[in-house]
């Protein structure tokens, strides 16, 4: 028996039945329209089409959110055909069988024809043109209106909600799970309420069919049953009339419940209650039901009226008023009994968790409570805009993806001060003041203005926090004006290109490489992990990103690697021998490719004798003497100083021998200084000789 169920797959078998279910259907309504239906189906097709009604109907009341119920259009457009099939069906049967009596079309139409209205065609006709009335022009015609505004303004809000994602994926608010998630439901968003505006003119072009199909059964039927079966207008009219307006009423009734449905699905607003619930609660107050029974029971007092009717719906008011009284002096003692309950089983204080102390983003931004503002904005405010922007800045230049920057609020930090961290390593930290611009004097600024006095977080110039009333006064004094959202932002771009290498994991890399694959497959796989595995991999780029060195040619980068692993070097010699073909993106970000590259060079003397001191050290790298070092940096930092002032940004050109160990002498010091060899500086280069450094430090 067992073997038998296996062989079976229950499973597979029942979801292969429920997915044919669908398109039998389609085609059994289809077949409706074609061919004839006895009586008993037509019943049943009849209350299986109110049953579907009502059901959905019935949904869409419960639904929470209008998405809840995304398969309402697809529905609506079945449900209408059905209603469709099921008129031709039944003008088949009237038609033919009419003559015969009331319970030709079957005891559905017969009841609706006696019972609704009561067997008077005339009254049928009228129930009939009302109930038309109110579908097509009331409930059809503003569902329709609802669903166009809906979807017009829906699509022009995505470019709005989806910067509100990245903002808030940038920030740290989201994960790239939930941003993803969100973004879907935008996109099914737009496409629901697009089919909405479609399938509201289902309604519309159903309910003027039931006009039409309506004429066409008590024309059609006179005619038949005068002209081919001999009988009197009276009894003509009395049959073919009756079963016609029958026919149409019990097509029609189903039709306004999913016209009403339709009316509810788009004029519901999404929240976390269903739709009786949210009107109950916002119509279940006090302060609406008091002047209700007031003016019942004041109408109820008035001669002549019916007075025990108005004055038991001011009873029923006046009662509904206290029970709403009641609950909304409750309601606070409620939400502290709840809150309580939750404290209670809430863990208790004395618990460390690991979320408490783990937070495992790669770059964060900790901000004092005086700098909240400054990111509760509805889009994520100026910060998260500008922090954005650096990032996109950063990747761009240096070949990778920086990695989401987290801003958290720290009730630990002082009100203006804020902190940058790289992992858990705090890497920058100073104040900012959100009410205020940070002024920065000029070359020629002689004139000194009134205001916090600091240094420049990022360059350590000089600089000084000004109000915003003194701005322009400030600005004609020759001050630069920065606002405290560009300090920060600032600051945060000069930390990402300096730990660059600390941004860039396994993980990372091997995005690089998938990306590469797409166009060049054959070469990824040749190189990795063949020739060198991805951990030294990741091992050589960080080393070159420590110095700024982009690693966006990955193909080069694998085409170098495959002929340097032959010589057995060690990680950091493979990224040495990597930067002649590498430097060239670095130089065009230091000067355009028509312009001069601004370069520093040591003199001859001092350079063979650092060539000397090299070549003795050994393995320990280049070892200098206090003095000399200092004279070095000196200089080295009066010239950087001096080109910053200008905007301009020069380069250390050395021998190849000693750069990697001067330069690690100098980054310690300097932070933005770039040294290269000059095997590094493309032939078609043209240099500018800015300065010339001596043994004594003198150009």
């Amino acid at each position: 028996m067992d073997a038998v169920l296996q062989r079976l797959n229950l499973p597979n078998l029942r979801s292969a039945l429920s997915g044919s279910v669908l398109p039998a259907g389609i085609l059994i309504l289809v077949a409706m329209m074609v061919l004839p239906l006895p009586s008993i189906l037509l019943d049943v097709f009849f209350v299986t089409n109110i049953l579907v009604s009502l059901l959905v109907l019935m949904v869409a009341m419960h639904t929470y959110r209008p998405l809840d119920f995304s398969s309402f259009p697809s529905l609506l457009l079945i449900a209408t055909v059905l209603r469709l099939g099921l008129n031709v069906a039944s003008t088949r049967v009237v038609l033919t069988e009419g003559h015969s009596g009331s319970d030709a079309a079957g005891e559905v139409i017969e009841a609706f024809g006696a019972f609704v209205i009561a067997g008077n065609y005339a009254v049928g006709i009228f129930v009939f043109v009302i109930l038309i009335i109110i579908n097509l022009v009331v409930i059809t015609k503003g569902a329709g209106r609802v669903s166009e505004v809906s979807a017009r303004f829906t699509l022009d809000a995505m470019p709005g909600k989806q910067m509100a994602i990245d903002a808030d994926l940038n920030a740290g608010v989201l994960s790239n799970e939930e941003a993803k998630q969100r973004r879907e439901d935008i996109a099914s968003e737009a496409d629901f309420y697009g089919a909405m505006d479609g399938a509201s003119k289902f309604v519309k072009g159903d309910a003027v069919a039931s006009i039409l199909i309506l004429v066409i059964n008590v024309v059609g039927g006179l005619i038949i049953g005068i002209a081919q079966h001999d009988m009197p207008v009276t009894a003509a009219a009395e049959n073919y009339v009756l079963l016609s307006i029958g026919d149409g009423l019990v097509a029609q009734i189903p039709s306004l419940l999913l016209a009403i449905s339709t009316a509810v699905i788009v004029t519901r607003v999404s929240s976390t209650q269903d739709m009786a619930e949210h009107i109950g609660r916002q119509i279940n107050l006090s302060r609406a039901w008091i002047p209700v029974a007031v003016v019942l029971g004041l109408i109820g007092l008035v001669p002549a009226m019916p007075n025990w009717l108005f004055l038991s719906g001011a009873a029923i008011s006046a009662g509904l008023a206290f029970m709403s009284y009641y609950k909304e002096q409750n309601q606070p003692e409620e939400e502290a009994l709840e809150a309580a309950e939750m404290d209670a089983e809430a863990p208790n204080s004395d618990t460390i968790t690991l979320d408490d102390i783990a937070d495992n983003s790669a770059v964060s931004i900790q901000l004092g409570y005086g700098l909240i503002e400054m990111v509760n904005n509805e889009d994520g405010g100026l910060l998260s805009s500008r922090v954005t922007g650096i990032r996109r800045q950063v990747s761009t230049a240096l070949g990778f993806v920086v990695p989401s920057v987290r801003i958290r609020d720290d009730m630990k930090l002082q009100a203006n001060t804020y902190q940058i961290k790289i992992g858990q390593t705090i890497v920058g930290e100073d104040k900012i003041y959100p009410d205020r611009k940070l002024a920065i004097a000029g070359e020629d600024t002689k004139v000194k203005i009134d205001g916090i006095e600091v240094k420049d977080p990022t360059f350590g110039m000089d600089a000084i926090w000004i109000s915003s009333n003194q701005v322009r006064d400030a600005e004609s004094r020759g001050y630069v004006t920065i606002a405290p959202e560009s300090v920060l932002a600032t600051h945060l771009s000069h930390l990402l290109y300096k730990y660059a290498d600390q941004l860039v994991g396994q993980d990372d890399v091997q995005k690089l490489l998938d990306n590469l694959a797409s166009t060049a497959p054959n070469l990824v796989q040749s190189v990795v992990p063949k020739l060198i595995p991805l951990h030294n991999l990741t091992g050589v780029l960080r080393i070159l990103l420590q110095e700024r060195v982009p690693i966006s040619d990955m193909r080069r980068i694998l085409e170098n690697i495959s002929h340097l692993v032959s010589r057995n070097m060690s990680i950091p010699d493979m990224a040495e021998s990597l930067r002649p073909e590498l430097s060239g993106m670095l130089i065009q970000q230091v000067a355009p490719l028509n312009s001069p590259l601004p370069v520093i060079t040591l003199n001859s003397e001092l350079e063979n004798m650092l060539i000397t001191m090299e070549r003795q050290s050994g393995e320990e790298g280049l070892v200098l003497d206090a003095a000399l070092s200092e004279k070095l940096l000196t200089r080295l930092n009066q010239i950087n100083d001096d080109m910053s002032s200008n905007s301009k940004q020069a380069v250390l050109v050395v021998s190849p021998i000693i750069r990697r160990s001067l330069s690690k002498l100098i980054r310690h010091h300097i932070d933005d200084m770039i040294v290269i060899g000059f095997t590094e500086i493309p032939d078609n280069r043209k240099i500018e000789l800015v300065a010339t450094i001596s043994g004594d430090a003198e150009s």
